[in-house]
């Protein structure tokens, strides 16, 4: 055996999708320390940016070493540093929180699809990297009262078993809303955790909206802000329902730039990753919910979001954007030739 086997095609697979998600992220992290006015917020994005552009060079001399080709990802021409200030009062690093979030999901799927010592260590270091850097981002925006703490509950003093099948009820028509079971605590994270996902999601589109180039992908951007805007309203009336605070984080607004500091190519991207981590984060929402009318409504959301991100994979492809994975070989086409 070889001291080293060659990559399978799952290991080919994450490695090219990590390539491509972290060279968009230090394309974005350079535009965003260029107009940091927070010394502490610029350290944090630039040791994350150089500890992405050590491993970027490592998948990239995996790349080299089995004779694949380089992905293009994203590069120079995708950011313009040299333009207003798009995002203000703490955005960058509530958006890189975000990113690290995505990135710890992605990374713990990844390392259950490699095989080899090196790429498993590989994605082992990644994980551990931003894991770290998910919490310096979190303990930052704590500390500047930037980041609304989910809501607090009295402390249960007996363990209680659920007796009746109505624990599960909730798509009943025809029951009033105060004859509905309060949340419990897991459904309670998981809604928190929407909304402050959506309200992000919302800040970063309403950016990319206002300075896109092209009118059909600033049309894209518009519709996906208000489709944020609907998932926050419809799990925030869950939370009134039972008289729960409803989380508003203070800062990170878009301003009133329209110089695009992103190509049109990165933006729609971004949006793209935005949406596959939503549906992910329904989709374990709803298998967490015991009360179905919750399941019904992520099952809705989930819809919606992946009709949206499908329109947006139309807009790629149409403009030539979408760069694609590294296929398997076309056997059908080699047996015919």
């Amino acid at each position: 055996m070889p001291e080293k086997p060659t990559i399978t095609s799952s290991e080919l697979g994450v490695l090219w999708l990590t390539y491509q998600e972290k060279t968009m992220i230090m394309r974005m992290l350079e535009y965003f320390i260029e107009k940091a006015d927070d010394e502490k917020a610029k350290k944090i994005m630039t040791d994350v940016y150089n500890e992405f552009d050590i491993y970027v060079g490592k998948i990239t001399n995996i790349f080299k070493s089995e004779g694949a080709v380089i992905p293009v990802g994203f590069t120079s021409e995708d950011v313009n540093k040299d333009v207003p200030k798009l995002y203000d009062n703490g955005f960058d690093i509530m958006f890189v929180r975000l990113l690290k979030e995505i990135s710890m999901g992605l990374h713990t799927l990844n390392i259950n699809m490699v095989y080899r010592e090196d790429i498993v260590i590989l994605f082992k270091e990644l994980t551990a990297i931003t894991q770290a850097y998910y919490n310096s981002c979190t303990q930052y925006l704590i500390e500047k009262g930037m980041l609304a703490r989910s809501p607090y509950v009295s402390m249960p003093n007996s363990v209680e078993f659920v007796k009746e099948t109505n624990y599960l009820a909730g798509m009943n028509p025809f029951t009033k809303i105060g004859d509905k079971r309060t949340l419990n605590t897991i459904e309670v994270a998981y809604i928190f955790h929407g909304i402050e996902s959506n309200v992000t999601g919302l800040q970063m589109i309403t950016g990319f909206a206002q300075c896109a180039n092209k009118s059909e992908v600033k049309k894209f951007f518009t519709k996906g802000a208000e489709l944020a805007k609907s998932i926050i309203k419809e799990m925030s009336e869950t939370f009134l329902e039972d008289s729960i605070q409803i989380p508003s984080p203070s800062g990170g607004n878009a301003t009133r730039s329209t110089v695009p500091p992103f190509s049109d190519k990165l933006m729609m991207y971004c949006t793209s990753m935005f949406c596959s981590f939503s549906m992910g984060g329904n989709a374990v929402g709803t298998a967490f919910s015991l009360r179905n009318d919750l399941a019904a409504k992520n099952a809705a959301f989930m819809k919606d979001i992946f009709e949206y991100a499908h329109e947006g994979a139309k807009i790629m492809i149409k403009n030539g954007w979408m760069e694609e994975p590294p296929q398997m070989a076309e056997r059908k086409a080699i047996v015919k030739k």
